[in-house]
């Protein structure tokens, strides 16, 4: 049998987009969207980090989750884009290495970074007496460092085990990145061991931070529950519920694709549910988590008065 990973240098993505007007009009729609997710993550960033007025923990964790969302959907799409229009599918072993692992990375830093911003605002609101102690500026650098820290040292294992194992099969990959799950099946070994550590991670960096999320905003919405402002509560009620949804809209197609026996899994459909969770939801997040913040609202409304004011 072949083994692809010593005689070959190169593995071909099959790709997201049939060549046909279908193909043409999904491509469109996958770069606006992209387009989108990178203006509003790009000004999310910039205005964080830029006005003094939002110099907050909470801010600098929604700082952060906009540059995962950047990077995220900046390893994915742009190569997938090339792919589609000049045609060449290859990508080099040591490529495919390197975007597996920024995009294992990037979604379990993602996690924990949700999970780090539902703990704030449960503090926040349940504890606010507490709030600088419980949630200092080192805090949240911890926070901060330790999801980045965490996501890498498990992309890093990941990773190195799929460059080390043989390939001897066809060395095309059905789907338009390099997901570890799908270059296994060209393996001419048991990965079974393997699928047992995608079981485990994806406990960790998803189930576990999923669960203390919903207990977070549970907790919050008892608490807004015991308030007397009807405004109050039914502002907390549509923040929580919005936040609960998009994490949703993340969290289940990712579980749903690493949760599932290898038996079970349909190339098509993974790559169907894998456009939810690198694609739509950097898009939603800076909608959802900042422009509808008025402080962030506001600090973007200072930033576009002060470019206008330079260029008159």
């Amino acid at each position: 049998m072949e083994n692809y990973n010593q005689t070959s240098t190169y593995f071909t993505l099959l790709g997201l987009f049939p060549s046909s007007r279908i193909g043409l009009f999904l491509f469109i729609l996958i770069v606006l969207i992209f387009l989108m997710a990178l203006f509003g993550n790009l000004s999310m960033f910039l205005v964080i980090f830029l006005d003094t007025h939002l110099q907050k923990p909470m801010y600098f964790l929604l700082s952060q989750l906009s540059l995962v969302d950047l990077t995220y959907i900046s390893n994915i799409v742009p190569k997938m884009a090339c792919d589609f229009l000049f045609g060449n599918k290859s990508i080099s072993f040591i490529a495919c290495g390197i975007q597996s692992f920024f995009f294992l990375t990037l979604a379990g830093a993602e996690g924990l970074l949700l999970a780090s911003m539902a703990y704030d605002r449960y503090v926040a609101i349940c504890f606010p007496l507490h709030y600088p102690i419980k949630i200092s500026r080192r805090v949240c650098v911890l926070m901060i460092i330790g999801s980045w820290l965490l996501g890498s040292i498990n992309s890093c294992a990941h990773t190195i085990y799929a460059l080390h194992i043989p390939y001897c099969r066809s060395k095309a990959i059905n789907h338009f990145f390099c997901d570890v799950p799908a270059m296994l099946t060209l393996a001419c070994m048991d990965t079974w061991v393997y699928e047992y550590t995608v079981f485990v991670s994806t406990t960790i960096f998803l189930l576990l931070p999923f669960t203390c999320i919903v207990f977070s905003y549970g907790r919050v919405l008892l608490a807004v529950y015991r308030m007397h402002s009807a405004e109050g509560k039914k502002k907390a009620y549509s923040t929580c519920s919005t936040h609960l949804t998009v994490v949703t809209f993340y969290s289940a197609p990712f579980a749903y694709t690493y949760l599932r026996p290898k038996s079970l899994r349909s190339p098509t459909e993974d790559k169907v549910l894998a456009v939810f969770y690198t694609i739509l939801t950097p898009t939603l997040n800076p909608v959802i988590y900042s422009m509808r913040n008025k402080e962030v609202m506001g600090a973007l409304r200072r930033a576009i008065q002060r470019i206008c004011s330079v260029r008159m």
